[in-house]
């Protein structure tokens, strides 16, 4: 098998898409070696380095009812001023308890045996590497410090050691998308405490993660980027969820949009994600279908044309 690292974009529900793409990627004899990835992508990445198949992640969001990912809080559930209440006094709309109790159960049972923290994910042969001693890598954003945070290694900040920092709660920072979902709040070493919140706000397709370095990497990373697009239709605003969904989604666009014209096409798979949107959490089985499709179709093409040599070689003029 021909060994790959892969970083997947973030993108809300879009993420079916990515599962698409990963199940042809893996019938032409790709293996995942390294993965990361961003709020929804970081849930594929999660998965897949925890043994997952695409088989599994298909079989898995097939039998998905998203709209529990809204899970409510008590202030919530008050009439009339609930959302707005939550919001001043939570940060934010949905609790994000279900997707991570969600995603731990799915740990629990991953077919590499049960993965509980990141010690569960180590590399043995890049344990003394900070950079890929662990199996996963996950985006998160810290707005009270400014910073991007890149998880594990970077959860020393607040006193944790990358070892023995859950994975669950690592990947649920990653989609805290903020406003709609409350931001997990921790304190770091100064005693200051910080909002962490969705990664996709500072680098929603991290692909320069897995560089070594070098001008001639033993295998090459793949990106599996969702090109958004909602053909040009106007974005449905009707209330502060919806308003604040419109504006996470156009910031996430316009950034994409930016680095889509920097971007190392080579080794990049743009999946069109047919206008759908990141919360659009009550996606009709046959849109998730679509969705899927979609994404098999845009690795397909992706593969026909690819050519490792030829991207080293790309790879090389650009850093010259």
């Amino acid at each position: 098998m021909n060994k790959i690292d892969a970083v997947f974009e973030g993108g809300g529900v879009k993420g079916i898409a990515l599962v698409g793409a990963v199940s042809v990627i893996e019938e032409h004899g790709f293996q995942f070696e390294n993965v990361a990835g961003t709020s929804a992508g970081a849930i594929v990445a999660c998965l897949i380095a925890a043994g997952y198949t695409a088989g599994d992640l298909k079989n898995i969001i097939q039998r998905l009812d998203y709209r529990k990912f809204q899970d409510k809080g008590w202030l919530d559930k008050l009439p009339g001023l609930g959302p707005a209440l939550s919001l001043g006094f939570e940060k934010g709309i949905y609790e994000g308890k279900f997707f991570e109790s969600w995603l731990q159960d799915l740990l629990d049972r991953a077919p590499r045996g049960r993965v509980k923290k990141f010690k569960d994910l180590i590399m043995d042969e890049y344990k003394n590497d900070p950079r890929f001693r662990y199996k996963l890598q996950v985006i998160a954003a810290d707005i009270t410090r400014g910073k991007m945070l890149i998880l594990p290694r970077d959860i020393v900040d607040y006193g944790i050691l990358p070892d023995e920092l859950d994975v669950a709660l690592a990947v649920r920072m990653s989609m805290s998308i903020p406003f709609f979902y409350e931001p997990v709040i921790l304190k770091d070493t100064t005693g200051t405490t910080c909002y962490i919140v969705d990664g996709g706000i500072l680098s929603n397709f991290p692909v320069w993660l897995m560089d070594d370095g070098t001008d001639n990497p033993p295998w090459p990373t793949f990106g599996f980027k969702l090109v958004g697009s909602t053909d040009g239709k106007p974005k449905s605003i009707n209330g502060p969820i919806t308003m604040f969904a419109a504006l996470f989604e156009t910031m996430m666009e316009a950034h994409d949009a930016y680095h889509l014209a920097e971007a190392q096409f080579a080794r990049t798979i743009p999946i069109p994600t047919l206008g759908v949107g990141t919360t659009e959490f009550n996606l009709s089985r046959e849109k998730s279908r679509r969705l899927f499709e979609s994404g098999v179709l845009a690795a397909r093409k992706f593969l026909q044309g690819w050519d490792f040599e030829q991207y080293k070689k790309k790879y090389r003029q650009k850093r010259a």
